[in-house]
């Protein structure tokens, strides 16, 4: 008799203290949020059948992962659009997506470095000796954004204007400062910061549409390029140039 007593004192016990766990969690247990989720068997049914389908992998290509501010964006935009135009021949670096490109080798290892020495002494702005290695204290990453907001800072000192509302006249003015080296940047020279961007700007228009850039394969179509085929052998003997359809890396994966 005393067993069972004791057996049902425990009984209580356990009844009181999950009883007391779900007050003292707001009732979590019970009736709110997790009480909701164990309860409700068709839960998981109704989440799935209510969230908005995905088309497609290649909408979230057009989408920032290393630029916090939109700002640093727009005048990177503004900047490679008068470095690669567009004009007769085709699409400018917009329109090719050039800047999401840059935005993402900058998100990764070649943006931070990470595979780079980056140790003391550095020789910059303006060292007579001339140098083989990269000599700045700053990453890739850094470089870009200290160039991008001085660009903004000259537009306005000079034209009382963002660097994206003056005309393209007077922002090539300004590119071109960058690249004679005439503005001064900290940790890094204008010449060297204006070299990576313009770099950056042709490899968006051409590298394969997979990292980001070169969007529909226009960069290609414009220099009639076919993309990288495994081969030519069934027209290599062809005495006129024969024009493809670019083939990207994507359309050798399977899907």
């Amino acid at each position: 008799m005393a067993n069972e007593n004791a057996n049902n004192k425990k009984t209580m016990n356990r009844r009181i203290f999950m009883k007391n766990a779900g007050i003292f969690t707001g009732g979590i247990v019970g009736g709110s949020i997790l009480g909701g989720i164990l309860s409700n068997p068709f839960l998981k049914e109704e989440s799935e059948s209510s969230q908005p389908a995905v088309e497609s992998a290649e909408d979230f290509q057009e989408a920032r992962i290393f630029f916090d501010r939109f700002e640093d964006f727009v005048i990177l935009r503004a900047a490679v659009e008068r470095i690669y135009p567009e004009d007769d021949n085709g699409p400018g670096a917009v329109a090719l997506g050039v800047p999401y490109f840059i935005d993402k080798q900058l998100a990764g290892s070649w943006g931070t470095n990470a595979k780079e020495y980056m140790q003391n002494p550095f020789k910059v702005n303006g060292d007579s000796e001339d140098v083989m290695r990269y000599e700045t204290p700053l990453n890739r990453g850094q470089i870009i954004i200290e160039g991008l907001r001085k660009i903004d800072a000259v537009s306005e000192e000079q034209f009382g204007e963002n660097f994206v509302n003056i005309d393209g006249e007077q922002q090539d003015e300004i590119l071109q400062s960058f690249d004679n080296g005439e503005v001064e940047l900290t940790g890094v020279s204008s010449q060297q910061f204006f070299s990576i961007l313009r770099k950056m700007t042709i490899e968006g228009a051409f590298a394969d549409p997979l990292y980001g850039g070169n969007k529909n394969m226009d960069g290609w179509r414009m220099v009639e390029y076919p993309g990288p085929r495994p081969g030519f052998i069934d027209i290599i003997e062809e005495e006129e140039f024969i024009k493809m359809d670019p083939l990207g890396l994507k359309d050798y994966q399977q899907s």
